[in-house]
């Protein structure tokens, strides 16, 4: 069995702080056997934490789109924020990248809503249904009736931004994955929920109060 997370954020993100050797750590302790790198509207850390540990890293990028945020896995190119949800999934899909929802329907963060998801179902591979840090706006019921009732894969993610956010919200699968089989080996894997830290909460604004404290200096 192989544990995956499909959203962290390293320090590339503004508000993420996990660093190339504790992706290495994580996954050297076998905690995690795979992970996507996730950062906002860039993949050039998740390149070289790639060529670190190889295919155990999943390019990935949360792509801000003019209707929500996206995630698109197994990229090669960034991908352009800004876009529509439909022109974001295509540019995604273009590249033979995954289509994955990450915390949809929620307001406090960047989720998309109902009407954009059924405008674009034929496009999405992936809902994350469960979201390590939905604490306060748990919308994951709500994303796993309409994975169900549209037959989609799903999927659970820490949406970590630190550290110890890792390895405790995940998917485990059968097998190993790659491009061509993760939709389907989702389809056959379990999902672990283990809540982190609720202090976990407070690494977005403690990295971005960081970044603005170096940029000072």
């Amino acid at each position: 069995m192989k544990k995956i997370d499909l959203h962290t954020h390293s320090t590339g993100s503004p508000d993420g702080g996990i660093s190339v050797q504790q992706y290495i750590q994580t996954i050297q302790s076998g905690a995690l056997d795979y992970i996507a790198v996730t950062d906002h509207d860039r993949i050039d850390i998740a390149l070289a934490i790639q060529q670190e540990l190889g295919d155990q890293i999943i390019v990935g990028q949360e792509v801000t789109s003019s209707q929500g945020e996206l995630v698109g896995l197994y990229l090669k190119e960034q991908v352009k924020p800004g876009q529509t949800a439909k022109q974001t999934a295509q540019a995604i899909r273009a590249q033979g990248g995954i289509v994955y929802v990450p915390h949809p329907f929620e307001t406090v963060r960047k989720g998309m809503t109902k009407a954009t998801l059924d405008n674009i179902v034929d496009l999405v591979d992936i809902v994350e249904v469960h979201n390590g840090r939905a604490f306060f706006q748990n919308k994951g019921p709500l994303a796993a009736t309409w994975a169900k009732l549209n037959n989609k894969a799903i999927a659970a993610s820490s949406d970590a931004h630190g550290v110890r956010g890792l390895g405790t919200t995940f998917s485990t699968l059968p097998d190993t994955p790659s491009r061509a089989n993760l939709v389907k080996q989702l389809s056959r894997g379990r999902l672990t929920t283990k809540r982190p830290p609720v202090s976990t909460l407070l690494y977005p604004k403690l990295n971005r109060l960081r970044g603005k404290i170096r940029r000072i200096r």
